[in-house]
C-alpha cells in the first residue's frame, strides 16, 4: 500500500490524546483513504457550524420579528439594525482587536499567497460577527460567513495533521463547500461554488473529499433544520417552451440589474474607506443609514428570505403590511413603485451592512434582489396586458440571474435554485438566464469587480495557470544576499582580490550609499587579469555596466519573468524599495523552483 508520507516519529507530549489515533491513520492509511476520512470530519465540522449559525440567526429574528402590532415592529425596524451594527464593531474592536478580514476575497487572499493556511480565529469569529449583524436586521447574507468558517475548519485540520499545499487547499475548500451545502440544502451547488470561485486557477484530480464534505453538510441540514429555516421553495410552475422569450428578456434585466448591484457595492466601499473616522464611528454612520432603510422598506432587514417565500406564494400585503405604504392605495401601481424601491436601496442596503462594520455577504442579498427583480419584471408584463406570464417561475429563475452576474457564479447559481426549488425541469430557462446575466456582467468587466484589485496586483489567483503558479515564487526565497561587491572608488587590484574570494562571475559595484553603480563581469575581465601594465592603466569605472534591467523585491515573480525574458541576461540584480542593492537573483534558479512547484501542482 502506498503510504501518504514517509514515517516518522510522534511525541505523544506535544498532540491531544484524540490526535494521536489521526496521527496514526495518517501514517497507516493511503493519501486517498485519509483525506477521505479528512472530507468527512472536515464537512460535519463545517456542517454543524453552518446548521448553528442559521438556526441562531433564525431563532433571533423569531425573538424579534414575531407577530406584533405595527409600532412595535417599526420600532424594531428602526432600532436594530443600527445596534447590530455598532455591536458587532465593538466586539472586533476589543475582542478581536481589530482584525476583521472577512468574505471570500481574504480566504482566496490566503490560498494565493498564505499556502492555504487560514488562522484558527475565522473558526469562529465569523460566526459571532455575522450573528450579531444579520440576526439584528443587517441587509446581508450568512452564507460568505459560512463559507469563509468552513475553510478555516478544513485549513486548521489540514494544519495539525502537517498536510501538504494542495492537500490543506483541497480541505479548505471542502469545509466552504461543506458550509453552502448546509446552508442551502444544496450539495452539487456547494461543489459548484468550490470549483467556481475558491478553486480557481488551481487544477484537481481529488475531488472526492469534495463530495463527501458537501453530502456530510447537505445531510445533517436536512436532519436539523425545519422548513421554515431553510431555502426552499416548493411552489412553481412547469416550464413551457412558450414562455421563453419571458426568460431571455428577464436574463437581460437581471444582467444590467446585477452590474447596477456592484457599482454601488464599489461606491459604498470607496465612501467608507475614504471617510476620516474612526471603525466605531463608522459603524454608527452606516447603522443610522441602515435603520432608516429598514423602517422605510422592512424587507431590507435581515436576509429577506421570508419576503421571498411570501412573493411566490402572493402573500405580497403581508409584505407590505408593516411599512408606510400599507396607507397608500394605488392598486397594482403601489406594489410596482415599492418593489422598484426595495430593488434600488438593496444595493446600498446590503453594502453599508457589510462596509461599515457588519459580517455579512451577497449571496442573499443577490438571492433577494433576484427575486424582487423576477416579480417586478412578471408584474409589469401583467400590467401591460400580457397573458400566462409565469409569476412563481420568473421569482425563482430571477434570483438565480442577479445572483450569477453579482458573483460571477452561473453554474453555483443555477444548481443552487434548482436543489432549493426542487426545480430540475427549469434547468433550460435557469440556464438562459444565468448565461445572459453572466455575459452582460463579464462584458462590462472581465474579472468580478470585488477582486478586481486583488487580481490586479496578483493577490490572488486567476484563470491565468502559469501566472498562478509564479505567483506562490517569492524573490525572497530566490535571492542571493553573500555576493560580491565592490566600492565604486575602489582599483582594479581590489576588484581581483574580491573575486578571489567570489562564487558567482559577477560583482556588484556599489557608491557610498549603497546604491547600485553597475556590475563587472569576470568574462570581461580577463583580457587584463594577467596583464600588470593594463591593469594599472585602467580605472574601474571602465569595466563597469550597468545592467539592463533591475528587480524590485516588492515585485512579484510575473514582472521579474518578463524581465529575464526582455533583458536576454540570467543573472539580475536586486534593490530594494530605496534603490540600495540587496542581492542578485538567477534565471536557474528561478526556473528550478518554477518546476518545482509546476510539478508539485500537477498532482493537485
Amino acid at each position: 500500500m502506498r503510504r501518504f508520507s514517509g514515517r516518522r516519529p510522534i511525541s505523544t507530549e506535544k498532540v491531544r490524546a484524540h490526535e494521536i489515533l489521526f496521527y496514526w491513520l495518517k501514517y497507516n492509511l493511503s493519501r486517498n483513504h485519509f483525506l477521505l476520512l479528512s472530507g468527512v470530519l472536515v464537512g460535519c465540522s463545517a456542517g454543524l457550524a453552518g446548521v448553528f449559525l442559521k438556526v441562531l440567526v433564525h431563532s433571533i429574528h423569531n425573538l424579534i420579528t414575531r407577530k406584533v402590532i405595527f409600532e412595535e415592529q417599526i420600532f424594531y425596524y428602526a432600532c436594530l439594525p443600527f445596534v447590530g451594527l455598532v455591536f458587532t464593531s465593538l466586539i472586533v474592536i476589543f475582542i478581536f482587536k481589530g482584525q476583521d478580514r472577512k468574505g471570500i476575497p481574504a480566504i482566496l487572499y490566503e490560498i494565493a499567497k498564505n499556502s492555504s493556511n487560514v488562522a484558527p480565529v475565522k473558526m469562529y469569529s465569523q460566526i459571532i460577527q455575522s450573528a450579531i449583524t444579520v440576526g439584528f436586521g443587517g441587509s446581508a447574507g450568512l452564507e460568505s460567513p459560512i463559507a469563509v468558517t468552513g475553510s478555516a475548519i478544513g485549513s486548521n485540520f489540514a494544519q495539525t495533521y502537517k498536510l501538504s499545499y494542495k492537500d490543506r487547499t483541497l480541505l479548505l475548500a471542502a469545509g466552504a463547500t461543506a458550509g453552502i451545502a448546509a446552508a442551502f440544502n444544496a450539495p452539487i451547488a456547494g461543489m459548484m461554488f468550490a470549483f467556481e470561485i475558491l478553486l480557481t486557477g488551481v487544477v484537481f484530480t481529488d475531488f472526492i473529499p469534495l463530495v463527501v464534505s458537501a453530502v456530510c453538510g447537505s445531510l445533517l441540514s436536512k436532519v436539523i433544520l425545519n422548513e421554515e429555516t431553510l431555502f426552499q421553495f416548493g411552489r412553481r410552475h412547469s416550464f413551457d417552451y412558450h414562455n421563453i422569450v419571458f426568460y431571455l428578456a428577464l436574463g437581460i434585466v437581471c444582467g444590467l440589474y446585477a452590474r447596477y448591484f456592484v457599482v454601488i457595492s464599489q461606491k459604498v466601499e470607496h465612501y467608507f474607506k475614504q471617510l476620516q473616522l474612526s471603525r466605531l464611528q463608522k459603524a454608527i454612520a452606516g447603522g443610522v443609514i441602515l435603520s432608516m432603510l429598514c423602517l422605510l422598506f422592512p424587507p431590507l432587514f435581515g436576509e429577506g428570505y421570508q419576503s421571498i417565500k411570501d412573493m411566490i406564494n402572493g402573500k405580497i400585503m403581508v409584505i407590505i403590511e408593516y411599512s408606510f405604504f400599507r396607507y397608500l392605495d394605488l392598486g397594482n401601481w403601489i406594489v410596482i413603485i415599492f418593489f422598484a424601491l426595495v430593488c434600488l436601496f438593496k444595493a446600498f442596503a446590503a453594502s453599508i451592512t457589510i462596509h461599515s462594520g457588519g459580517n455579512g455577504g451577497n449571496f442573499a442579498p443577490s438571492l433577494f434582489a433576484g427575486g424582487v427583480v423576477g416579480y417586478l419584471f412578471a408584474t409589469i408584463c401583467i400590467q401591460l396586458g400580457i397573458d400566462n406570464v409565469p409569476v412563481t417561475n420568473l421569482i425563482i429563475v430571477g434570483m438565480a440571474g442577479v445572483m450569477s452576474g453579482v458573483l460571477y457564479a452561473p453554474l453555483t447559481a443555477i444548481f443552487l435554485i434548482a436543489e432549493s426549488s426542487s426545480g430540475y425541469d427549469l434547468f433550460l430557462p435557469l440556464m438562459m438566464v444565468c448565461v445572459i446575466s453572466f455575459l452582460i456582467a463579464k462584458w462590462f468587466s472581465a474579472i468580478s469587480p470585488d477582486l478586481k484589485d486583488l487580481a490586479d496586483s496578483g493577490k490572488i489567483f486567476t484563470h491565468e495557470y502559469d501566472k498562478n503558479l509564479l505567483l506562490l515564487i517569492n524573490i525572497s526565497s530566490l535571492l542571493e544576499k553573500d555576493v560580491s561587491k565592490i566600492a565604486i572608488h575602489s582599483s582594479v587590484n581590489d576588484l581581483i582580490e574580491v573575486i578571489k574570494s567570489g562564487r558567482r562571475n559577477l560583482v556588484a559595484v556599489l557608491d557610498e550609499n549603497q546604491h547600485l553603480a553597475g556590475t563587472i563581469s569576470v568574462d570581461e575581465l580577463r583580457p587584463i587579469l594577467f596583464d600588470e601594465i593594463k591593469r594599472s592603466e585602467i580605472g574601474l569605472g571602465q569595466l563597469v555596466k550597468f545592467p539592463p534591467v533591475v528587480v524590485y523585491e516588492d515585485e512579484d515573480m510575473t514582472v521579474v519573468a518578463d524581465k529575464f525574458d526582455q533583458s536576454g541576461v540570467w543573472v539580475l540584480p536586486v534593490l530594494n524599495p530605496d534603490d540600495r542593492f540587496v542581492g542578485f537573483i538567477s534565471k536557474s534558479t528561478f526556473l528550478n523552483t518554477y518546476r518545482e512547484i509546476l510539478k508539485e501542482h500537477s498532482e493537485m
